[in-house]
């Protein structure tokens, strides 16, 4: 019988997870399991540091909050992990210290929440004989073999929310209204947002775009008395033959991110501005997107995934991910979300290996944003 299970939470914030800790704490304490949540993410794991969740005050009254009341932890790969010996930086597998943990606290299930690289460990730790059930979150709606995840509505509600306003600064003054997005391999939010705001040009990694094709809609535009227009860039895109914006990099080891992105939507304002004599402002929005209040839709979605990750682990169903296809909740193994990445070990995602979900060019999406005129730069 399950009697005990854990919570982790691994990578950048998202708007709802609050929302799922509650649900898998209130579903498990109907059926009578003991519920914890590991502080910030596998850095708790791997110092076993944890707090109890059901039967208690910390779960109660967060639906609505954002950021998550256990943290998270950021570039942490327990199987190539960064310890100090000798006043020297090396890098070590840990895991099996988290795996003694998990068994040592007798420890029935492993919830992660998390987007690709957190699956990834997840299905290692699975190898390991770790029972994990994971709920896909990120902004960036790029985890494979769901429809969506909990936080991209948010994050595109904030990004039209933006588009709103930096339209009527760009029509008042005729200027070109820049809005680099989140969005490092995948541009569903720029996309998204890009159609929910009416903006003119939406630029994403999945298309590498010709500026030149953006300076024509501009110019179309000018034509017909339009003298202003808005264009929506997502973090990753980058320009044909040429490489994504990167702000700066670290070592960090393998399996986390090492880049960060940063300039490709000042990119774009400037080159604009030189080439159509119109003025061209940047904003980046930043980590606006993925902090604060949840919206409703978030709410919901992540209550109806930690609520079915609980529901899974008390069937007895390992080692999956909890999904949702055609607008059912359903799960899918982790092997199938990891797919080419077979070797143990957290791998980056964008890469070859990793199983990212990323715009198809026959999404209806694309095909909505260019029946309505948006560019897509190509």
């Amino acid at each position: 019988m399950l009697k005990k299970v854990g919570i982790l939470i691994n990578g950048g914030d998202a708007p709802g997870l609050n929302a799922v800790i509650r649900a898998i704490t209130r579903t498990a304490e109907k059926a009578g399991v003991e519920c914890y949540g590991f502080v910030d993410g596998f850095n708790g794991l791997l110092k076993n540091n944890y707090i109890r969740l059901d039967k208690s005050k910390e779960a109660s009254g967060i639906l609505h909050k954002g950021g998550a009341i256990i943290g998270s932890s950021l570039n942490s790969n327990v199987f190539n992990y960064k310890v100090i010996e000798n006043g020297k930086e090396v890098y070590k597998d840990l895991s099996q210290v988290c795996v003694d943990n998990l068994k040592n606290d007798e420890i029935d299930c492993l919830f992660t929440l998390g987007g690709d690289s957190t699956q990834k460990s997840a299905r290692d730790f699975s190898l390991r004989g770790i029972n994990v059930i994971g709920v896909p979150k990120t902004i960036d709606n790029d985890v494979a073999c769901t429809d969506v995840t909990f936080g991209y509505n948010t994050a595109v509600s904030v990004a039209t929310d933006a588009l709103d306003r930096l339209h009527t600064t760009a029509e008042t003054h005729n200027r070109i209204m820049v809005l680099e997005v989140m969005g490092r391999y995948a541009g569903w939010i720029a996309l998204e947002s890009a159609i929910a705001g009416g903006a003119d040009v939406a630029l994403i990694p999945e298309i590498p775009y010709d500026i030149e094709k953006v300076v024509q809609k501009v110019k179309q535009r000018q034509s017909i008395g339009k003298n202003f227009s808005v264009v929506v860039v997502s973090e990753g895109a980058f320009p044909k033959g040429g490489s994504i914006s990167v702000k700066d990099t670290r070592q960090g080891g393998s399996g986390v991110i090492n880049i960060q992105l940063g300039g490709a939507g000042e990119q774009v304002a400037k080159i604009l501005e030189a080439k159509t004599g119109l003025i061209s402002r940047n904003t980046t929005l930043g980590y606006m997107q993925r902090g604060g209040t949840p919206t409703a839709t978030d709410r919901v979605l992540s209550t109806k995934y930690g609520s079915k990750a609980m529901e899974l682990a008390l069937n007895g169903t390992f080692n999956v991910l909890t999904v949702l296809k055609n607008g059912k909740l359903d799960y899918v193994s982790l092997e199938d979300v990891v797919g080419n990445n077979k070797v143990i070990g957290a791998v980056e995602g964008g890469t070859a290996e990793s199983n990212m979900k990323t715009v198809r060019l026959d999404d209806d999406l694309v095909k909505t944003a260019r029946n309505i005129g948006i560019c897509l730069g190509d």
